[in-house]
């Protein structure tokens, strides 16, 4: 194994990549998206001779606390490491780039298809406060959303607001409840609730305020306590992941789950995760908007068969077909629509166009979008729910 040539000398790059395999390692909690993976990606990379190993893990930090203890234990050099990529964002990205655990050579901003990245966007070039700065590549784009069966909870009775999903919870006893952090849901969830008790989420993503975030996450966690007995399962226990909330929502245990997924729940429904009448909505005080990366590590066996990877999924049919519900994900683009010729804009602006209403309107989910925090402040929540909230109650 050996470093990859530089991403400036694609043909160089191919060469190099021609014949191995890239270890994808990827959350593994959706079937849609591993089939999508699968079977739109593995096919299309073999044909530019790589072939395409999607390693399903639990929770990204365990991938990233395997290239951290590689290079703890002294594995640094270019080609040995266990893992080539990582999809990642957030906190898993602020760690690595903490650890100088990133391949840091500028990488991704000279793959070909970088060119349609709109890389002055703070939402591309910031993730989890941090610049980017090219040691990760965009995949896609996402956005929290809520879930509710229209069959069980028409549309005037849904909440609107952290403020009013408090009275409904207590007006629905054990009707609710949210995966526990640190799956990324549930941290997401929490996160959103800080915001809309702090009041203005721009302040939480360069600079981390102590004694501001004692007050306002002192309110948040007293206010998770009270409400508790009123969750599911009178908040003993909380589902592990978003698959459980859905199992527990298509099986009419709670009366909302939640989605990340711009494009809607429609790959979902057709899938017999989410009962057909399920619909998305968001919340009036804001949800979280960011993108989702992938990440070559400092040491990774298959660096040119990752960047070749990065690139592939950047091609504009590709990401037309990855926001299409129909072909089973539904996630968000990562290039910029304006950097598109006419007919590569048409294709993603049919899919949009046909979204209906299994989705919520892109005007709509941009009015509300917020900035994804720093990665102090989801750590801290994270931290702190498992004090004052699973061990507090022996959830």
């Amino acid at each position: 194994m050996v470093a990859a040539p530089d991403p400036r000398d694609w043909p160089a790059v191919l060469a190099a990549a021609d014949g191995t395999t890239v270890d994808l390692h990827m959350w593994g909690g959706s079937t849609e998206i591993n089939t999508f993976v699968d079977e739109v990606y593995g096919p299309a990379l073999a044909e530019l001779g790589v072939r395409l190993n999607r390693v399903p893990v639990a929770d990204t930090a365990d991938a990233v606390n395997t290239v951290l203890g590689e290079l703890e234990a002294g594995r640094t050099d270019p080609g040995s490491g266990a893992i080539d990529l990582i999809w990642l964002n957030g906190e898993n990205f602020a760690t690595m780039r903490q650890a100088d655990a990133l391949l840091a050579t500028g990488w991704a901003e000279h793959l070909p298809n970088a060119a349609l990245v709109d890389w002055d966007d703070p939402a591309v070039a910031f993730d989890a406060g941090r610049p980017v700065a090219f040691t990760t590549s965009p995949w896609g784009s996402a956005q929290f959303q809520f879930v509710a069966d229209t069959a069980r909870t028409p549309a005037q009775e849904l909440p609107r607001s952290y403020a009013e999903l408090s009275v409904w919870i207590r007006e629905r006893p054990g009707r609710f409840t949210y995966p526990a952090p640190p799956a990324f849901h549930g941290t997401r969830f929490l996160t959103q609730w800080f915001h809309e008790l702090d009041g203005d989420s721009d302040a939480w993503v360069e600079e981390f305020d102590e004694d501001r975030y004692t007050e306002v996450a002192g309110e948040l966690f007293a206010l998770l306590e009270e409400l508790a007995p009123a969750l599911w399962r009178g908040g003993v226990t909380y589902p592990n992941e978003i698959a459980d909330l859905d199992r527990l929502f298509a099986n009419g245990e709670v009366d909302l789950t939640f989605t990340q997924l711009p494009a809607g729940i429609g790959a979902n429904i057709d899938a017999g995760v989410l009962p057909a009448t399920a619909r998305p909505f968001v919340f009036d005080t804001g949800t979280i908007g960011d993108h989702h990366y992938l990440a070559i590590p400092l040491n990774a066996a298959d660096a040119a068969a990752a960047m070749v990877f990065a690139d592939l999924v950047l091609d504009p049919a590709l990401q037309a077909a990855k926001l299409d519900p129909v072909n089973g994900w539904g996630d968000g683009i990562a290039i910029s629509p304006d950097r598109l010729d006419a007919g590569q804009r048409a294709a993603i602006d049919a899919v949009t166009a046909g979204l209906g209403d299994e989705a919520v309107p892109p005007a709509e989910l941009e009015a509300v979008r917020t900035s994804n925090p720093l990665a102090e402040l989801t750590i801290r929540l994270e931290a702190d729910w498992d004090r004052r909230i699973r061990q507090g109650r022996g959830g």
